[in-house]
């Protein structure tokens, strides 16, 4: 029974991806027509069907920029970019949806050895990193056998000396992965999708209001209490907002 459950699932896996990819399609047609509210809801289609891609996200931005949403659609850019990580189509698309928003916020520029690290870091995603180590170990082993192997001494040398950095070129690959991944525990952003947000300084309604924030606005979540998130922007502010006036661009 189980090899029949199994070519049962790769084929309703395979015909999924198939009617997805007509569905993308169709979307992208409507989306060049200029049926901007149909095409979203092609979008969305594939998206409830548990498809993510940074192709999807992008173009579900691109409909909401058109149709004036201002918080979707820097929501979905950031979650393409989560994906795609300095893409420079997203960035560019992300950078005019931003000019749509209220609230003006200075960014504090990182500065030294950190921001090397993490530009160099944010080059690939987790997933990527953690597979390039893989392989640099395999790699490594293979040569490893070769350089045991051989007869000769040149080729001894040549697959010692590859074979060494294939190993070193796997450790700092493993250490960026764990470096990307802790940065994307770190880095919880959201999207404020109230119109408007009263921010205050401890998580209740008595509390007094520290600032405002407007639909589309770019924060970080640093901690939870009940139903608020204290928030942090990038010029150093913090303060407390109801958690439904945000939405988490990590959640998939």
């Amino acid at each position: 029974m189980k090899p029949i459950l199994y070519i049962l699932i790769f084929l309703l896996g395979t015909l999924s991806f198939a009617q997805n990819k007509k569905v993308f399609e169709q979307a992208n047609t409507l989306y060049n027509d200029g049926n901007y509210t149909e095409a979203l809801t092609k979008y969305t289609s594939i998206l409830d069907q548990g498809h993510h891609s940074a192709e999807l996200y992008y173009n579900i931005a691109n409909a909401h920029y058109k149709l004036n949403h201002v918080a979707p659609s820097i929501y979905y850019y950031e979650k393409a970019l989560l994906l795609k990580p300095n893409d420079k189509e997203i960035l560019n698309n992300l950078a005019y949806a931003k000019n749509m928003t209220i609230d003006a916020i200075e960014i504090v520029p990182e500065v030294g050895f950190s921001r090397v690290i993490k530009k160099a870091t944010n080059i690939m995603v987790f997933d990527n990193w953690a597979k390039l180590s893989v392989v640099l170990v395999v790699l490594f082993v293979l040569l490893f056998l070769m350089y045991y192997f051989s007869q000769s001494t040149s080729k001894k040398r040549l697959a010692f000396i590859t074979s060494v950095s294939a190993l070193i070129l796997a450790f700092i690959a493993l250490a960026f992965a764990f470096n990307s991944y802790d940065l994307d525990q770190k880095n919880q952003i959201a999207i404020v999708f109230a119109q408007e947000s009263q921010i205050k300084n401890e998580p209740n309604l008595r509390s007094e209001e520290a600032f405002k924030l407007h639909e589309g606005t770019k924060v970080q979540v640093i901690d939870t209490v009940a139903n608020w998130k204290k928030i942090k922007l990038s010029d150093g502010k913090t303060g407390w907002v109801i958690t439904d006036d945000i939405k988490l661009v990590t959640d998939f």
